[in-house]
């Protein structure tokens, strides 16, 4: 019997779900820059600093970026860490990571790249100072599994930032899921001629665990010093653990 899981607010076998999330992030990977400063108003770029801000990323440090897509976050830590440091760009989807890679190489760097599960890291244990994902950890199946993997690879010390949408201030509730299921779809029918990974986007937002539940979550797959910081009246929450 196939274990199930959750594609939006569809049940599915787990086996189906990275296929299908494959398919969401491949239609609209040359779009997904575009789409999301349309969504937010911008305002993704203001979270993803305060991230950067957060991460405190010193010369010489080793730094993955999971689920890193067009590499943002990549690419920010690449100017802080100099040629003495390490930041490495991996996500699960190919199409995404070729947006990505190629953003860097016209930004003048040369990160390493790989086409990774983060369920599954191909990296050493106590590898790196900093971990990060970024819009990612909810369409991943097991989120526990990956969480695990990212506290495994960082070094004692280290420390991982989770960005990711998450409960909005219950009297914005109602506006934001006006704005969710009737305006997301059809910005994305507009601008990436697809409205159904937006339909998604908006449902795995509802599935993801809250703030206190995600942190709960890091504290039990080991990560120490748990906290998170809420953005955009919580429709965005930061967290951050430590590997002590």
């Amino acid at each position: 019997m196939n274990d199930k899981t959750h594609f939006g607010f569809e049940t599915v076998d787990e086996k189906d779900k990275a296929r299908r999330v494959a398919g969401v992030f491949s239609s609209v990977a040359t779009k997904y820059d575009i789409m999301n400063d349309l969504m937010s108003g911008g305002m993704h770029r203001l979270w993803k600093a305060f991230t950067i801000q957060i991460a405190n990323v010193k010369r010489g440090e080793k730094v993955l970026d999971v689920a890193g897509g067009t590499a943002d976050l990549s690419l920010a830590f690449a100017k802080r860490v100099g040629d003495t440091g390490q930041v490495w760009l991996t996500d699960i989807n190919h199409a995404m990571l070729s947006v990505g890679r190629d953003r860097v190489v016209d930004k003048g760097h040369l990160l390493p790249v790989a086409q990774c599960d983060a369920e599954k890291l191909p990296f050493p244990d106590d590898y790196f100072d900093l971990v990060t994902v970024a819009f990612g950890l909810r369409n991943m199946t097991h989120k526990d599994a990956a969480l695990a993997e990212m506290r495994r690879v960082l070094r004692p010390g280290g420390r991982l930032l989770v960005l990711e949408f998450s409960r909005i201030w219950k009297p914005l509730a109602s506006a934001y899921d006006l704005y969710s299921f009737k305006v997301l779809p059809w910005l994305g029918q507009k601008v990436a001629n697809d409205s159904a990974s937006y339909q998604y986007l908006a449902e795995s937002i509802r599935m993801h665990p809250d703030q206190e539940t995600l942190r709960q979550m890091m504290d039990t797959v080991g990560f120490e010093r748990t906290e998170y910081f809420n953005l955009a009246a919580g429709a965005v929450a930061l967290h951050r653990g430590y590997k002590l």
